[in-house]
């Protein structure tokens, strides 16, 4: 797939976005510092994510970066004030990257996925663990850094570490600080599919569009159910099966995805 050239990076770096269809393309553009996150560049990814969310004719998210990395993690000498006085980069209001229901934020409510490729350390770990479906090139480096640099990872990975991969297995990396490759982060669950390296942002477009070709409501639905059986037991994400089936049998979407089903061809979703 052919992208449109990247706008010239800012000094503090840029958070580019692109619209192929229904996919809002959200490209990481400071290679020259291994797209080291500065606060500029935390603003402009939260609001990327909030005109995903806001947009109806965007339907999912990919996350990418340019170079040869997907992020060394934060600039600390950009970031380390603000951690200092405990604020945070991402605006009040905004869609909140890392997912996190801090309050104050929102929570995305489209699917996101995120290709990663070369070092992605601290941060983008998190970005990752925060999205939906990982798409890692074969020559990842990963590393959760943090308590080398005497500070702890608070962006989700104590969370979703331990979430995906076990507690030990979680601890293992987060109190090593240590470097490890795809193939162990595909065995931990941190990623869902390992690719050649040059082909992971092709494989995520391709993901991403086949999503988006399914009945935008039925998707957000059905991401938001699992997400709640994770975060507050199945029990409770059981109680919203009636309900939101109801409400989704009544849509229009439906009505096509049958009518779609009797003639024997492809739907063709709106949304509504």
């Amino acid at each position: 797939m052919t992208l449109s050239p990247m706008p010239e990076t800012h000094p503090e770096g840029n958070i580019d976005c692109e619209v192929l269809e229904h996919v809002l393309l959200i490209s990481i553009n400071r290679p020259a510092k291994r797209n080291g996150f500065t606060p500029k560049m935390f603003r402009e990814l939260g609001e990327a994510y909030t005109r995903l969310d806001d947009d109806p004719a965007l339907r999912v998210g990919v996350l990418h970066a340019m170079g040869e990395h997907f992020t060394a993690g934060l600039d600390l000498p950009t970031i380390a004030p603000l951690m200092q006085r405990g604020e945070k980069a991402v605006p009040l209001g905004l869609v909140d990257p890392l997912n996190l229901g801090m309050e104050g934020y929102r929570r995305r409510t489209k699917p996101m996925l995120v290709a990663v490729k070369g070092i992605t350390y601290t941060l983008g770990i998190e970005l990752m663990l925060a999205a939906d479906i990982v798409v890692a090139a074969d020559n990842c480096r990963f590393s959760q850094l943090e308590v080398r640099r005497g500070i702890m990872a608070t962006g989700g990975a104590t969370l979703r570490m331990a979430e995906r991969a076990g507690l030990g297995n979680a601890l293992l990396h987060l109190l090593t600080g240590d470097e490890f490759g795809s193939a162990e982060a595909l065995r931990l669950n941190f990623v869902q599919k390992v690719v050649p390296a040059g082909r992971e942002l092709d494989e995520a477009l391709r993901l991403a569009q086949v999503i988006a070709a399914q009945a935008p409501l039925a998707v957000v639905a059905t991401r938001l159910n699992a997400l709640k059986a994770v975060e507050h037991g199945p029990l409770v994400a059981m109680h919203e099966f009636i309900p939101v089936q109801r409400r989704l049998a009544n849509s229009i979407d439906a009505a096509e995805g049958v009518r779609s089903f009797v003639e024997k061809r492809p739907a063709r979703f709106s949304g509504r």
